[in-house]
Protein backbone atom coordinates (compact mmCIF):
# COMPACT_ATOMS: atom_id res chain seq x y z
CA UNK A 1 0.00 0.00 0.00
CA UNK A 2 1.44 3.21 -1.11
CA UNK A 3 1.25 6.47 0.59
CA UNK A 4 -1.04 8.03 -1.18
CA UNK A 5 -3.65 5.34 -0.55
CA UNK A 6 -2.47 5.14 3.16
CA UNK A 7 -3.43 8.77 3.66
CA UNK A 8 -6.40 8.65 1.66
CA UNK A 9 -7.83 6.17 3.76
CA UNK A 10 -7.25 8.13 7.17
CA UNK A 11 -8.92 10.95 5.39
CA UNK A 12 -12.10 8.93 3.93
CA UNK A 13 -12.29 7.17 8.02
CA UNK A 14 -12.01 10.97 9.66
CA UNK A 15 -14.40 12.56 6.74
CA UNK A 16 -16.94 10.04 7.74
CA UNK A 17 -16.78 9.95 11.64
CA UNK A 18 -17.44 13.93 11.52
CA UNK A 19 -20.27 14.00 9.01
CA UNK A 20 -21.68 11.39 11.28
CA UNK A 21 -21.29 13.18 14.55
CA UNK A 22 -22.80 16.19 12.22
CA UNK A 23 -25.84 14.60 11.52
CA UNK A 24 -25.97 13.27 15.42
CA UNK A 25 -26.18 16.99 16.64
CA UNK A 26 -28.46 18.25 13.93
CA UNK A 27 -30.71 15.31 15.02
CA UNK A 28 -31.13 16.71 18.16
CA UNK A 29 -31.45 19.82 16.91
CA UNK A 30 -34.78 18.79 14.48
CA UNK A 31 -32.98 18.94 11.55
CA UNK A 32 -33.15 15.35 10.58
CA UNK A 33 -36.58 14.00 10.05
CA UNK A 34 -36.71 10.36 10.64
CA UNK A 35 -34.73 7.96 11.99
CA UNK A 36 -31.35 8.11 12.16
CA UNK A 37 -28.96 5.21 12.16
CA UNK A 38 -25.20 6.30 12.24
CA UNK A 39 -21.88 4.53 11.45
CA UNK A 40 -19.42 5.99 14.40
CA UNK A 41 -16.80 2.82 14.87
CA UNK A 42 -17.37 0.91 11.24
CA UNK A 43 -15.20 3.57 9.06
CA UNK A 44 -12.67 1.08 8.18
CA UNK A 45 -14.70 -1.08 6.67
CA UNK A 46 -16.53 1.10 4.13
CA UNK A 47 -12.62 2.89 3.82
CA UNK A 48 -10.80 -0.15 3.22
CA UNK A 49 -13.46 -1.79 0.67
CA UNK A 50 -14.21 1.45 -1.33
CA UNK A 51 -10.33 2.45 -1.58
CA UNK A 52 -10.72 -0.93 -4.29
CA UNK A 53 -13.22 0.49 -6.19
CA UNK A 54 -13.72 2.62 -9.38
CA UNK A 55 -16.34 5.47 -10.04
CA UNK A 56 -18.08 2.50 -12.34
CA UNK A 57 -18.19 -0.06 -10.36
CA UNK A 58 -21.39 0.14 -7.82
CA UNK A 59 -22.30 -0.59 -4.69
CA UNK A 60 -25.82 -1.44 -2.29
CA UNK A 61 -25.88 0.01 0.70
CA UNK A 62 -28.01 -0.55 4.25
CA UNK A 63 -30.19 1.70 6.51
CA UNK A 64 -26.76 2.53 7.89
CA UNK A 65 -25.18 3.72 4.47
CA UNK A 66 -23.88 7.55 4.75
CA UNK A 67 -20.68 6.08 5.14
CA UNK A 68 -20.63 3.85 2.07
CA UNK A 69 -22.28 6.78 -0.10
CA UNK A 70 -18.83 9.02 1.93
CA UNK A 71 -16.17 6.57 1.12
CA UNK A 72 -17.95 5.60 -2.87
CA UNK A 73 -17.87 9.39 -3.53
CA UNK A 74 -20.74 10.72 -2.46
CA UNK A 75 -20.70 14.90 -2.39
CA UNK A 76 -20.48 15.50 1.45
CA UNK A 77 -23.12 18.60 0.82
CA UNK A 78 -25.67 16.42 -1.06
CA UNK A 79 -25.49 12.94 1.48
CA UNK A 80 -25.91 15.52 4.06
CA UNK A 81 -28.76 17.54 2.45
CA UNK A 82 -30.88 14.06 1.40
CA UNK A 83 -30.61 13.52 4.98
CA UNK A 84 -32.39 16.40 6.27
CA UNK A 85 -34.82 16.12 3.43
CA UNK A 86 -33.96 18.79 1.25
CA UNK A 87 -34.33 19.46 -2.16
CA UNK A 88 -30.24 19.76 -2.82
CA UNK A 89 -30.07 16.32 -1.51
CA UNK A 90 -28.53 13.57 -3.84
CA UNK A 91 -32.72 12.44 -4.64
CA UNK A 92 -33.68 15.95 -4.35
CA UNK A 93 -35.27 15.52 -0.44
CA UNK A 94 -37.26 12.47 -1.71
CA UNK A 95 -35.17 9.79 0.17
CA UNK A 96 -33.94 10.97 3.15
CA UNK A 97 -31.23 8.92 5.19
CA UNK A 98 -32.32 5.58 4.47
CA UNK A 99 -32.68 5.98 0.57
CA UNK A 100 -29.29 7.77 -0.91
CA UNK A 101 -28.55 6.99 -4.31
CA UNK A 102 -26.22 8.40 -6.92
CA UNK A 103 -25.76 5.73 -10.15
CA UNK A 104 -23.26 8.47 -11.61
CA UNK A 105 -20.99 7.43 -9.19
CA UNK A 106 -22.12 3.79 -8.49
CA UNK A 107 -24.36 4.59 -5.45
CA UNK A 108 -26.93 2.37 -6.80
CA UNK A 109 -29.78 2.19 -3.33
CA UNK A 110 -29.33 2.70 0.65
CA UNK A 111 -32.04 0.15 1.08
CA UNK A 112 -33.78 0.39 4.71
CA UNK A 113 -35.27 -3.39 4.16
CA UNK A 114 -32.52 -5.65 5.90
CA UNK A 115 -30.70 -7.66 3.13
CA UNK A 116 -32.58 -6.28 0.42
CA UNK A 117 -29.44 -4.36 -0.70
CA UNK A 118 -28.13 -7.87 -1.34
CA UNK A 119 -30.00 -9.31 -4.10
CA UNK A 120 -29.93 -5.95 -6.11
CA UNK A 121 -26.07 -5.97 -6.10
CA UNK A 122 -26.35 -9.62 -7.43
CA UNK A 123 -28.94 -8.37 -10.31
CA UNK A 124 -26.31 -5.69 -10.81
CA UNK A 125 -23.61 -7.71 -11.06
CA UNK A 126 -25.30 -10.32 -13.72
CA UNK A 127 -25.59 -7.11 -15.95
CA UNK A 128 -21.96 -6.27 -15.55
CA UNK A 129 -21.16 -9.87 -16.69
CA UNK A 130 -23.69 -10.19 -19.39
CA UNK A 131 -22.08 -6.41 -20.69
CA UNK A 132 -18.69 -8.27 -20.46
CA UNK A 133 -16.97 -5.48 -18.37
CA UNK A 134 -14.59 -6.29 -15.66
CA UNK A 135 -16.58 -4.00 -13.22
CA UNK A 136 -17.91 -5.22 -9.99
CA UNK A 137 -20.68 -4.80 -7.74
CA UNK A 138 -20.30 -4.59 -3.73
CA UNK A 139 -23.06 -5.72 -1.47
CA UNK A 140 -22.88 -4.01 2.11
CA UNK A 141 -25.10 -5.69 4.94
CA UNK A 142 -25.18 -6.37 8.60
CA UNK A 143 -24.92 -9.61 10.59
CA UNK A 144 -28.82 -9.86 11.05
CA UNK A 145 -29.38 -9.61 7.15
CA UNK A 146 -26.84 -12.97 6.92
CA UNK A 147 -29.49 -15.11 8.28
CA UNK A 148 -31.82 -13.50 5.40
CA UNK A 149 -33.33 -16.49 2.60
CA UNK A 150 -31.88 -13.36 0.30
CA UNK A 151 -28.31 -13.87 1.59
CA UNK A 152 -28.23 -17.86 0.58
CA UNK A 153 -30.09 -17.18 -2.38
CA UNK A 154 -27.76 -14.28 -3.78
CA UNK A 155 -24.58 -16.24 -2.51
CA UNK A 156 -26.23 -19.77 -5.09
CA UNK A 157 -26.74 -18.19 -7.93
CA UNK A 158 -23.39 -16.01 -7.68
CA UNK A 159 -21.37 -18.72 -7.05
CA UNK A 160 -23.36 -20.82 -9.69
CA UNK A 161 -23.06 -18.01 -12.40
CA UNK A 162 -19.69 -16.50 -11.15
CA UNK A 163 -20.94 -13.04 -10.89
CA UNK A 164 -18.21 -10.03 -10.16
CA UNK A 165 -20.01 -9.30 -6.86
CA UNK A 166 -18.46 -8.55 -3.29
CA UNK A 167 -20.81 -9.62 -0.16
CA UNK A 168 -19.70 -7.56 2.36
CA UNK A 169 -20.97 -8.27 5.77
CA UNK A 170 -19.99 -5.74 8.59
CA UNK A 171 -20.55 -7.83 11.65
CA UNK A 172 -21.19 -5.00 14.27
CA UNK A 173 -22.01 -7.16 16.72
CA UNK A 174 -25.35 -6.49 17.03
CA UNK A 175 -28.89 -6.89 15.00
CA UNK A 176 -31.01 -4.20 16.22
CA UNK A 177 -30.98 -5.42 20.24
CA UNK A 178 -30.08 -8.97 19.69
CA UNK A 179 -26.70 -9.82 19.72
CA UNK A 180 -24.98 -11.88 16.79
CA UNK A 181 -24.35 -14.96 19.61
CA UNK A 182 -28.02 -14.93 19.97
CA UNK A 183 -29.04 -15.04 16.67
CA UNK A 184 -26.28 -16.81 14.46
CA UNK A 185 -25.48 -20.70 14.81
CA UNK A 186 -21.82 -19.83 13.68
CA UNK A 187 -19.33 -17.82 15.45
CA UNK A 188 -17.20 -16.89 11.87
CA UNK A 189 -20.54 -15.64 8.93
CA UNK A 190 -17.39 -15.64 6.57
CA UNK A 191 -17.00 -19.48 6.79
CA UNK A 192 -20.41 -19.76 4.87
CA UNK A 193 -18.65 -18.76 1.54
CA UNK A 194 -17.50 -22.18 2.04
CA UNK A 195 -21.16 -23.41 1.80
CA UNK A 196 -21.34 -22.62 -1.92
CA UNK A 197 -17.98 -23.03 -3.14
CA UNK A 198 -16.74 -19.33 -2.67
CA UNK A 199 -13.96 -17.80 -0.60
CA UNK A 200 -15.29 -17.01 2.71
CA UNK A 201 -13.06 -14.46 4.43
CA UNK A 202 -13.48 -13.14 8.21
CA UNK A 203 -11.08 -10.03 9.28
CA UNK A 204 -10.90 -7.20 11.72
CA UNK A 205 -13.07 -5.00 10.61
CA UNK A 206 -11.69 -2.44 12.89
CA UNK A 207 -8.31 -2.40 10.97
CA UNK A 208 -8.50 -0.88 7.44
CA UNK A 209 -5.55 -2.52 6.11
CA UNK A 210 -6.82 -6.29 7.10
CA UNK A 211 -9.90 -4.94 4.75
CA UNK A 212 -8.25 -3.03 2.44
CA UNK A 213 -6.23 -6.06 1.53
CA UNK A 214 -8.85 -8.62 1.17
CA UNK A 215 -10.95 -6.64 -0.52
CA UNK A 216 -7.80 -5.90 -2.74
CA UNK A 217 -7.92 -9.64 -3.41
CA UNK A 218 -11.46 -9.95 -3.87
CA UNK A 219 -12.00 -7.04 -6.06
CA UNK A 220 -9.29 -9.10 -8.69
CA UNK A 221 -10.86 -12.30 -8.29
CA UNK A 222 -14.30 -10.95 -9.32
CA UNK A 223 -12.42 -8.39 -12.55
CA UNK A 224 -10.62 -12.04 -13.74
CA UNK A 225 -14.03 -13.27 -14.08
CA UNK A 226 -13.63 -16.08 -10.66
CA UNK A 227 -16.86 -14.99 -8.80
CA UNK A 228 -18.17 -13.61 -6.04
CA UNK A 229 -16.23 -13.46 -2.03
CA UNK A 230 -18.08 -13.61 0.96
CA UNK A 231 -15.55 -11.13 3.03
CA UNK A 232 -16.56 -10.69 6.82
CA UNK A 233 -15.82 -7.55 8.70
CA UNK A 234 -15.51 -7.85 12.70
CA UNK A 235 -16.61 -4.37 13.34
CA UNK A 236 -18.91 -2.34 16.66
CA UNK A 237 -21.52 -0.50 16.22
CA UNK A 238 -20.24 2.46 18.86
CA UNK A 239 -23.60 4.30 18.79
CA UNK A 240 -27.39 2.31 19.66
CA UNK A 241 -29.05 1.21 16.67
CA UNK A 242 -30.44 4.53 15.88
CA UNK A 243 -30.60 7.96 17.37
CA UNK A 244 -32.34 7.80 20.43
CA UNK A 245 -31.98 4.17 21.14
CA UNK A 246 -31.24 3.65 24.76
CA UNK A 247 -29.26 0.33 24.24
CA UNK A 248 -29.95 -1.24 27.60
CA UNK A 249 -29.52 -4.46 25.45
CA UNK A 250 -25.98 -4.28 26.43
CA UNK A 251 -23.39 -2.71 29.21
CA UNK A 252 -21.71 0.95 29.07
CA UNK A 253 -18.56 -1.50 30.09
CA UNK A 254 -18.83 -3.43 26.78
CA UNK A 255 -18.97 -0.04 24.53
CA UNK A 256 -16.06 1.69 26.90
CA UNK A 257 -14.19 -1.24 25.79
CA UNK A 258 -14.88 -1.00 22.14
CA UNK A 259 -14.35 2.65 21.87
CA UNK A 260 -10.12 1.14 22.68
CA UNK A 261 -10.19 -0.71 19.46
CA UNK A 262 -11.54 2.75 17.53
CA UNK A 263 -10.07 2.13 13.68
CA UNK A 264 -9.20 5.66 13.50
CA UNK A 265 -7.00 5.87 16.40
CA UNK A 266 -5.24 2.50 15.57
CA UNK A 267 -4.55 3.78 11.96
CA UNK A 268 -3.58 7.28 12.68
CA UNK A 269 -1.03 5.60 15.70
CA UNK A 270 0.12 2.63 12.68
CA UNK A 271 1.06 5.91 10.42
CA UNK A 272 2.67 7.91 13.29
CA UNK A 273 4.98 4.90 14.20
CA UNK A 274 5.52 4.13 10.74
CA UNK A 275 6.91 7.97 10.24
CA UNK A 276 4.27 8.14 7.08
CA UNK A 277 2.74 11.27 8.75
CA UNK A 278 3.21 13.53 11.45
CA UNK A 279 1.10 15.25 14.07
CA UNK A 280 0.71 18.21 12.13
CA UNK A 281 -0.57 16.31 9.35
CA UNK A 282 -3.41 14.77 11.63
CA UNK A 283 -3.99 18.07 12.29
CA UNK A 284 -4.77 19.19 8.92
CA UNK A 285 -6.63 16.28 8.29
CA UNK A 286 -9.03 16.93 10.84
CA UNK A 287 -9.18 20.50 9.93
CA UNK A 288 -10.16 19.86 6.49
CA UNK A 289 -12.83 17.77 7.15
CA UNK A 290 -14.22 19.50 9.75
CA UNK A 291 -14.24 22.36 7.35
CA UNK A 292 -16.05 20.64 4.87
CA UNK A 293 -18.46 18.80 7.30
CA UNK A 294 -19.41 22.39 8.83
CA UNK A 295 -19.79 23.73 4.99
CA UNK A 296 -22.21 21.05 3.88
CA UNK A 297 -24.04 21.41 7.16
CA UNK A 298 -24.54 24.94 6.51
CA UNK A 299 -25.49 24.16 2.96
CA UNK A 300 -28.05 21.54 3.93
CA UNK A 301 -29.65 23.91 6.65
CA UNK A 302 -29.87 26.76 4.07
CA UNK A 303 -31.50 24.48 0.91
CA UNK A 304 -35.11 24.86 0.31
CA UNK A 305 -37.44 21.51 1.32
CA UNK A 306 -38.99 19.92 -1.84
CA UNK A 307 -42.38 21.96 -2.95
CA UNK A 308 -45.23 19.49 -1.90
CA UNK A 309 -46.30 19.10 -5.76
CA UNK A 310 -42.56 17.53 -6.63
CA UNK A 311 -43.86 14.51 -4.71
CA UNK A 312 -45.62 13.79 -8.51
CA UNK A 313 -41.97 13.86 -9.85
CA UNK A 314 -39.36 11.78 -10.88
CA UNK A 315 -36.09 13.01 -9.52
CA UNK A 316 -33.48 11.80 -12.27
CA UNK A 317 -30.45 12.55 -10.57
CA UNK A 318 -26.90 11.59 -12.36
Amino acid sequence: MDEQTRMHLLKTMVRIRLAELQLAIMYKNGKVFCAAHLYEGEEAVAAGVCANLRSDDCITSTHRGHGHCIAKGMPMKEMIAEVCGRITGCCGGKGGTMHLFKPGIGVMGTVGIVGGGIPLATGLGLAMQMQKTDRVAVSFFGDGAANNGAFHESLNLAALWKLPVIYVCENNGYATSVAVGRSTSVPDIGVRGTAYGIPGITVDGNRVDEVYEAAAEAVARARAGLGPTLLECKTYRIRGHFEGDDSLYRTREEVAEARKRDPIEYWKGRLLGEGVITEDDVAAVNAAAEAEVADAAAFAENSPFPDPQDALVLTNQA
